[in-house]
């Protein structure tokens, strides 16, 4: 199945809520989700029956949608999740977060995840000072990833970086945005994501 190219914020509406995939729009009043609360298409007002099947369905398109992936994408993470041990819900949201579209994200170099994914294929940062362009690599503990030299000035990064403390950072990345640079100081836990998510719902899709 293709990633998803159309409107962005039709997404957040059928689920219900922010995803935050149109960057800095999400944080005003213009956010689609507060101006049309109810879900799209013209069936969108009526009542929505709800399912066993529709709730587990929806959770797992929350997140998959949420990090922008495409759903064979989705399943190979699941798997590899479901192979570690401890909780596969739990391993599934941090391997999701470790992705390096994620990581500058949350860094605050871009406003959302598909715009970091944009800059990465195109080469303007660096993975413990090598060129990576590579937006699903998975960042270890330790590592530092930087602007490189010549972008430090791009429009998009200098714009995100203005609305950075609006947004929040996360606790296990450590930010200099002076210098570019974030350090991942550890690897997160389920307490630090703030994602609204039943991740066992997902597992509880895939195990059928």
């Amino acid at each position: 199945m293709a990633r998803y190219t159309g409107p962005v914020c039709k997404v957040c509406r059928r689920e219900g809520g922010k995803l935050f995939l149109k960057g800095q729009r999400c944080y005003t009043d213009k956010c689609a989700v507060v101006t049309r609360e109810n879900p799209p298409g013209q069936h969108g007002q009526g009542r929505i029956r709800t399912s066993e099947y529709r709730i587990h369905l929806r959770e797992k398109q929350k997140v998959r949608s949420t990090y922008g992936l495409s759903e064979s994408q989705f399943k190979r993470y699941y798997e590899m999740a479901r192979s570690q041990r401890g909780a596969t819900g739990e391993n599934l949201l941090v391997l999701l977060e470790r992705r390096l579209d994620n990581i500058i994200y949350r860094s605050g170099f871009t406003t959302s995840r598909a715009e970091a994914r944009q800059l990465i294929d195109h080469g303007h940062f660096r993975v413990n000072g090598r060129k990576t362009d590579i937006p699903s690599y998975l960042v270890k503990e330790g590592d530092v990833i930087e602007v490189k030299e010549k972008s430090k000035t791009l429009h998009a990064i200098v714009e995100a970086l203005e609305v950075r403390e609006q947004r929040g950072s996360a606790e296990w990345i450590e930010v200099d945005a002076d210098a570019r640079k974030a350090t991942v100081k550890a690897l997160p836990e389920r307490t630090d994501l703030p994602m609204a998510v039943e991740e066992r719902l997902i597992v509880e899709f895939y195990s059928k």
